[in-house]
């Protein structure tokens, strides 16, 4: 595993978990989610997408990129909820805080392909990715594509933390085992990336 690469289970217990699935609900109001859309082939993602911050992550034909404005609604994301805010200031380690959080919801047959987030100009400061509700398989590699991988679980509480020389280390979701929490009332995952995108 690169250095700077931290797995923390169980970082939130069931009652903050569910504290922070109100929070998220409250912010998404009016934020729905999206799809997003590979460049060039225009195919659309398996999984459905919205953020929190000053910046939110977007994808459609034209390339990967970060908007101020929400591409369906053209509304300005809302502000990142405290607890997450408060996670990012408790573990990241990094001085300044995060401009954007991503919102990623999977259902049971949705995956993200091996990929680097690479998309931000700091990356000095590491992304911080929560998990909740039903179990992913998780699967990191190196600084190449073809190097090899690891792969284990992440269930609903954990944390990632991808900094150092992890960073920019290929990372996807192989597969989300569908049922295995009562977190959220319909089920799938939610997965939050907090990143710092401009120096």
């Amino acid at each position: 595993m690169l250095d700077g690469f931290q797995y923390l289970p169980e970082y939130l217990n069931r009652q903050a978990q569910e504290e922070l699935v109100d929070d998220i609900r409250n912010h998404m109001k009016n934020n729905p989610f999206f799809t997003p859309r590979m460049p060039r082939s225009n195919n659309p993602f398996s999984v459905k997408m919205t953020n929190f911050g000053e910046l939110g992550w977007v994808s459609d034909g034209t390339g990967y990129r970060y908007e101020k404005t929400h591409p369906t609604t053209k509304k300005t994301w809302p502000s990142i909820p405290r607890p997450l805010m408060s996670i990012w200031e408790d573990i990241s380690q990094y001085k300044n805080p995060p401009h954007a959080c991503l919102v990623n919801y999977y259902n049971s047959g949705a995956k993200m392909g091996l990929h680097v987030d690479n998309d931000e100009e700091d990356l000095a400061a590491p992304v911080v990715s929560i998990s909740l509700g039903d179990t992913a398989r998780f699967r990191i590699g190196g600084l190449n594509r073809k190097d090899p991988t690891q792969s284990f679980k992440l269930h609903s509480g954990d944390v990632v933390v991808l900094g150092g020389q992890s960073r920019l280390a290929y990372h996807g979701i192989d597969h989300i085992y569908g049922g295995s929490s009562t977190l959220l009332k319909k089920g799938g995952r939610l997965n939050l990336t907090l990143r710092r995108v401009n120096v």
